[in-house]
């Protein structure tokens, strides 16, 4: 569940949660374990980590473009949940307390503001002694309490735009304190300010769309450090349809986030969609370019047949845990998709290859291969049956070192439109010839889930 980004964030959690939307007001709530509990092992080399559980609630009213929303999130180390607690200050049990507000409102028919703000309180150790002086924030409650190890972060971002038919100009400002994280995400990116300012602008009857963003950014806003990074940042986003077949796009960026870089293999092979959250790599992207092409070869009452090629590139430098792991790396992608529907019959093929390449100062790796799926509507399209199979092979310094194949099966029924049954099969083969790393298994994997809308 996502929040704001600077209170909840996409943070996996096992418990229950619930959103609703009566009307122009929503509602929002969540509770559940973060974190599980790990013991040290010298052996294996784990390391350990308390169990954290969190609760969050979010409430709100849209109408529109306007709206007001406020947030709540807590998350809290259990310091019972571990035998064996490490007696230096390697692992230390938090508490995290994060309140947020944003707003939005447009005015004159063209005009429009919006603004966010987050406070958060993070207590480093909650052994540490209790600190009764008074805070403008938070004191001493049931909800949380402030320790002598409890520091305040803020974080906050705006932005004013003026819209006409076809053209768009906005300034932003965004500014996050050096430490500012939050327990409701996996990372963050603080210690930055920026000013920027945006358009946008619609050309040839609609056709081509460009888009810009640009301005300055600067980190060491607390004078802390020996220097002080300031750069100019960009993006640029062009989207052009010459005919009603051929649709073309292109972005550049050098915007410095925190961004998921994972190949598509990483999706392919996974046998759940919950595999590998815990151990995703974050990079902080320098430069992203970003190209694009779709072509419908055919498109009526009989079938529907496109291709599709997606090229991309990425400068990055990686971190894990905020820590840099390897600087200078380069990541290439290609992406490409053939689809051919049969209409009357509601037949789809899907014929896929995928390829990516990685290079760093200690990484030069190589994965491709081809992927294929078959999509079947049933019964006026209440049953959905799907059958895929990739092979992908992974190589390194010119060496084979991973070879793996997938299979996949699915069925989705859906009952007078509120009911909702899936049921799933996947089976992965990995092949593995390196002497580290992975090793070669096989798992099968079964998945039912049902779901009720209401």
């Amino acid at each position: 569940m996502t929040f704001s980004p600077y209170t909840l964030s996409g943070h996996i959690f096992r418990g229950a949660g619930a959103e609703l939307t009566p009307g122009k007001f929503r509602f929002s709530a969540m509770y559940g374990r973060l974190q599980k509990a790990v013991e040290s092992d010298t052996i294996k080399k784990t390391l350990p980590a308390f169990q954290r559980n969190g609760f969050g609630i979010k409430t709100g009213y849209r109408d529109g473009n306007d709206y007001a929303e406020a947030s709540l999130f807590h998350g809290k180390d259990e310091v019972s949940s571990l035998f064996t607690i490490p007696k230096d200050d390697s692992l230390l049990p938090e508490e995290n307390l994060v309140m947020g507000i944003s707003l939005g409102k447009s005015f004159l028919e063209k005009f429009s503001l919006t603004g966010e703000f987050a406070q958060s309180a993070m207590t480093r150790d909650i052994r540490s002694e209790k600190d009764s002086t008074q805070s403008s924030f938070v004191n001493n409650s049931d909800l949380f309490t402030k320790r002598s190890s409890t520091s305040y972060y803020n974080a906050m971002k705006g932005g004013f735009n003026y819209s006409s038919n076809n053209h768009t100009i906005g300034l932003g400002y965004e500014r996050i304190d050096p430490g500012y994280r939050t327990h409701g995400a996996y990372y963050f990116n603080n210690d930055l300010e920026s000013y920027t300012v945006n358009g946008s602008t619609t050309l040839k009857d609609g056709k081509l769309n460009v888009s810009a963003n640009a301005g300055v950014q600067h980190d060491n806003l607390d004078n802390s450090k020996v220097s002080t990074m300031k750069r100019f940042v960009g993006a640029l986003n062009i989207a052009y349809a010459p005919t009603n077949k051929l649709s073309l796009s292109g972005s550049y960026s050098n915007f410095q986030s925190f961004t998921n870089v994972r190949s598509q293999f990483v999706n392919i092979n996974q046998l759940t969609p919950y595999d590998n959250l815990d151990t995703l790599k974050f990079t902080q992207i320098t430069q992203s370019i970003n190209v694009s092409a779709n072509y419908n070869l055919a498109n009526d009452a009989n079938r529907k047949q496109f291709v599709f090629i997606n090229i991309s590139v990425q400068d990055a430098a990686e971190h894990q845990s905020q820590v840099t792991q390897n600087s200078g790396s380069q990541f290439y992608n290609l992406n490409t998709s053939y689809a051919l529907t049969f209409v009357p019959i509601n037949l789809t093929v899907n014929l896929s290859y995928n390829a990516n390449q990685n290079n760093g100062p200690a990484m030069d790796l190589i994965t491709h291969g081809p992927s294929l799926s078959l999509n079947k509507s049933l019964l006026e399209r209440k049953l959905r049956l799907s059958l895929s199979s990739a092979f992908n092979n992974s190589i390194s310094e010119g060496k084979s070192i991973n070879k793996i194949i997938n299979a996949r099966i699915n069925a989705a029924y859906t009952l007078v439109k509120k009911h909702n049954l899936n049921l799933g099969v996947v089976t992965v083969n990995r092949n593995s010839s390196a002497a580290t790393g992975p090793k070669s298994f096989k798992e099968y994997t079964g998945t039912i889930t049902y779901s009720y809308a209401f």
